[in-house]
């Protein structure tokens, strides 16, 4: 087989994750890969707040463009960024298997006594006290805010984009008391040393997909489908299927207040899942398990519930909120 075309983003994390595909589907598959930098409408409006021009595809349009114009063979993504429901021609050919999915509080450097501990230092409760009444946290997620108000109801939270270099420099540098990062992001990029604590998911609860590394191909390109299923984890995907049908089902995007997150036990897989207020005052969670043979069926029973419990009228509230703020920029 050809040296085949692999499409991804250019910031560090994404092309460790594309290195580590193709990495796989060397040793797996024997075949190669170029790796093809394509830079996304995320990319360029790196500056504003994710909550002002999030939509469903900011990380992924011009790279699934390319993919389906045949400029590229596959494409790799951090799956939380990818929309639930893909363009026409496209399909998830493989799930990597998943690296840590919490949410990471991280403390600036000089705060820190001593060498950077590891995630189990602090209990959530000793960062909250830690913290104070009031303190500035750095998220440009509506999720993560959403869940944090309830845990730090006097505090502020402002929108921080850029890389993780970027990010952690305007932390130590005094810009805020804490960020709020994906654990798997920091542990890919050799800084899992910088993780205070560890969020469990029953106190925030992950973005649909994350920590997971997909590969996206052509629907109808047989024979690099059939390459990448080599390097596919079937747990995985299946906890990704799940936590995607959550978010197809309630009509959200990856910047609405929604949590999924799946767990596979053998045979079984186990859903939780949350819809809160941008204001923190409301949470609909529920629940939903069975064999991992029924995923996507576990996400939609996961999805009916919050439904009936009036998520509709959260993420409608949330998605008019996101439209004022776009409203009044310049």
């Amino acid at each position: 087989m050809p040296t085949l075309k692999l499409g991804t983003r250019g910031s560090q994390l994404a092309l460790i994750q594309a290195n580590v595909v193709a990495a796989l589907l060397g040793a797996r598959a024997g075949v190669s890969c170029d790796v093809v930098v394509i830079k996304t409408s995320g990319d360029r409006l790196a500056d504003a707040p994710l909550a002002q021009i999030g939509g469903k595809r900011l990380f992924v349009k011009e790279i699934e463009d390319a993919l389906r114009a045949g400029l590229i063979d596959l494409a790799v993504h951090s799956s939380k960024d990818m929309p639930a429901v893909l363009p026409d021609g496209l399909a998830l050919g493989a799930a990597l298997p998943r690296e840590d999915a919490r949410d990471a509080i991280v403390l600036p450097a000089a705060s820190v006594p001593g060498p950077h501990g590891s995630p189990s230092v602090w209990a959530p409760d000793d960062i909250v006290r830690r913290l104070g009444e009031a303190p500035t946290i750095g998220t440009s997620s509506v999720r993560r805010t959403a869940q944090l108000l309830p845990l730090f109801p006097r505090a502020r939270f402002g929108a921080i984009r850029g890389n993780l270099d970027t990010r952690l420099r305007k932390l130590d540098s005094g810009e805020f008391h804490a960020i709020v990062l994906a654990a798997a992001g920091l542990r890919r990029l050799g800084q899992e040393a910088r993780i205070s604590v560890a969020l469990p998911p029953n106190i925030c609860v992950p973005a649909p997909g994350q920590g997971i590394i997909a590969v996206e191909v052509r629907s109808d390109d047989t024979r690099v489908r059939t390459v990448v299923e080599r390097i596919n984890d079937p747990g995985s995907a299946a906890a990704l299927a799940a936590e995607r049908m959550v978010v197809r089902r309630l009509g959200g995007g990856c910047q609405m207040p929604i949590g999924a997150h799946a767990t596979v036990s053998s045979t079984e897989l186990s859903l939780m899942t949350i819809v809160a207020s941008i204001d923190g005052r409301r949470a609909l969670r529920a629940e939903a398990s069975g064999a991992v043979s029924e995923a996507e069926s576990i996400g939609t029973r996961a999805a009916m519930r919050l439904l009936a419990q009036g998520a509709a009228e959260i993420l409608a509230e949330a998605d008019t909120a996101r439209g004022a703020v776009e409203g009044l920029q310049p």
